[in-house]
């Protein structure tokens, strides 16, 4: 039995391992922005794609739409996901703004609303 546990501790050490806690980037919610845009193209994004939402994977659970991000020079989709709500907070998703003649993907993600 022994032998069971410190294997399990083991495993478990490798797999925690890998987990980074990070802080989230502190930026102007109220200012609109949560920080330094995430990428700028010359382009601008092409339509939303109207994603099909799939079954809610549990109660409660509420809907990210997706965006188009940007990699290797080119537009790219990101598709939608399910999340768990966080009291207290509300989701502003990824969107991209005009800013003299440049777009500039700004992160989303939680946030306390302003009052």
């Amino acid at each position: 039995m022994s032998r069971l546990k410190t294997l399990i501790a083991l495993s478990s050490v490798v797999v925690l391992s890998a987990c980074v806690v990070a802080p989230y980037p502190r930026g102007g919610y109220a200012a609109g922005e949560y920080g330094p845009p995430v990428a700028v193209a010359d382009v601008p994004p092409p339509a939303p794609y109207a994603e099909v939402i799939p079954v809610m994977p549990f109660p409660g659970a509420i809907w990210l739409n997706g965006y188009w991000g940007w990699n290797a020079g080119r537009h790219v989709w990101i598709g939608g996901s399910w999340a768990a709500p966080r009291p207290g907070y509300v989701y502003n998703p990824h969107r991209w703004i005009a800013v003299q003649g440049r777009w500039h993907l700004m992160p989303g993600g939680w946030a306390r609303p302003v009052r």
